[in-house]
């Protein structure tokens, strides 16, 4: 099948062994000038460096782009999706899933200033990044193509991009090769930013084997960590977090104090099966440190801010919301719905909570609000004068209503009830 014709692509560009080979491949390959865009997410790795690895692969220096977007990540994806509470599958906090729309996001910005015609990534094409990629770029602009190196080319194995690598003077990492300059096993397949570190591939393709103690990067074991708890009180306004222990901070420094936190303490560890939105159900480890205190925290200061109603809405909401990012629909109409519903919860999420860490914990143990909904004069278990339980029989009889008149007018029913629970 025939290349299609681009003149311009932007190119999503970490600097390491496989973007550095998509770029000399989209060179090759469709003949088209290279704009590399390297993102600056809290990676904890140095992004500089990419600039003099496209230099070194014949990218002009206006084509480079390095961007710090730290900050513009945490305030606004990662705290509009703690606002919601959202969690995957009961257990994934969503590190990766929702760094991908401020990626193509930028990507597009780019394209538009630069004139690209064309925007690429180096998603494979057996996981979910490619959905949640090009969902954003189609989103923003429909009229963009798109070429994802992982669905057209044949390098289809660590030796054959090495060799590609090599024939083409494209620097190749001590860390992809023995000493003898083989190639060796690639190392964890790997993704990180301020909110998480992802580990897939290798050991962990067997779901049976536990994980190798010297994979984790981020967290002390739970049993390393320090033996004596840790105290901290995070501060929240209008449902995202703004100081921790009455210091303010900018989002991003205050999700890596939470990190740091977490990870003294052992806490945001997690092995999971979780089912990828192409059809396959796939095994992965995370670190999210900060972000599981920040979890932990929000639904602290929600129970006493929200009304019942609210708060179980949301939690129904949830799972929706979570599924929307996992597939890669941050940028889609129902979820920009969803979430202006979620924020108009939050005008009342106001005050603090304070958390014990210890030993991979996070133990909930105050909160306080000036907007609290929790009334201890009618939640006391001693004498008051404001709640007259004997208003609670007819609540009951009206709830117990409709069983009362199918019991009447039915009572095989009940018959049927009390047959079941003998013979059980």
């Amino acid at each position: 099948m025939a290349k299609r014709e681009i003149k311009k692509a932007v190119l999503a560009y970490s600097g390491g062994l496989d973007t550095s080979i998509i770029l000399k491949w989209l060179q090759d390959e469709y003949n088209c000038e290279v704009v590399t865009f390297t993102a600056d997410l809290g990676q904890g790795e140095e992004v500089e460096p990419a600039r003099q690895k496209a230099i070194a692969l014949g990218i002009k220096p206006e084509n480079i782009f390095i961007l710090d977007l730290r900050e513009e990540f945490v305030k606004d994806f990662v705290f509009p999706m703690f606002r919601a509470n959202a969690i995957y599958e009961g257990e994934y906090l969503l590190g990766t899933s929702i760094a991908r729309p401020l990626i193509a996001k930028k990507q597009i910005e780019i394209a538009n200033q630069t004139g690209a015609d064309a925007v690429s990534h180096g998603a494979t094409g057996k996981g979910n990044d490619q959905v949640r990629f090009e969902l954003g770029y189609l989103s923003l602009n429909p009229d963009i193509a798109v070429i994802a190196p992982w669905r057209e080319w044949d390098l289809n194995s660590r030796e054959k991009l090495l060799a590609y690598a090599k024939e083409n003077g494209i620097e190749i990492s001590k860390k992809h090769v023995d000493e003898h300059g083989n190639p060796k096993a690639s190392p964890y397949s790997m993704d990180a930013n301020l909110l998480h570190i992802s580990y897939e591939g290798l050991h962990l393709e067997n779901p049976a084997a536990e994980p190798e103690d010297d994979m984790w990067l981020w967290t002390n074991s739970p049993e390393e960590a320090p033996d004596e708890a840790e105290y901290i009180t995070i501060t929240y306004k209008k449902g995202d977090p703004v100081a921790i222990n009455g210091e303010e901070m900018s989002p991003a420094t205050l999700l890596k104090t939470l990190n740091d936190y977490g990870n003294k303490h052992g806490i945001g560890r997690i092995d999971i099966v979780e089912n990828r939105y192409v059809g396959m159900k796939a095994r992965g480890c995370y670190e999210t440190p900060g972000g599981t205190i920040m979890l932990k925290a929000h639904r602290a200061i929600e129970s006493i801010t929200l009304d019942r109603e609210e708060a179980h809405l949301k939690d129904e909401l949830m799972p929706k919301y979570a599924k929307l990012i996992y597939n890669g629909y941050w940028w889609s109409p129902e979820r920009k719905m969803m979430q202006a519903a979620i924020d108009t919860t939050q005008e009342r999420v106001n005050g603090e909570v304070k958390l014990k860490l210890y030993k991979g914990n996070v133990i909930v143990v105050g909160r306080s609000s000036t907007e609290s909904l929790y009334s201890e004069a009618h939640s006391t278990f001693e004498e008051d004068e404001v709640y007259n339980q004997a208003d609670a029989e007819g609540f009951i009889r009206l709830n117990a209503l409709r069983f009362i008149i199918e019991g009447k007018k039915q009572p095989e029913r009940i018959a049927s009830l009390i047959a079941d629970k003998t013979e059980n």
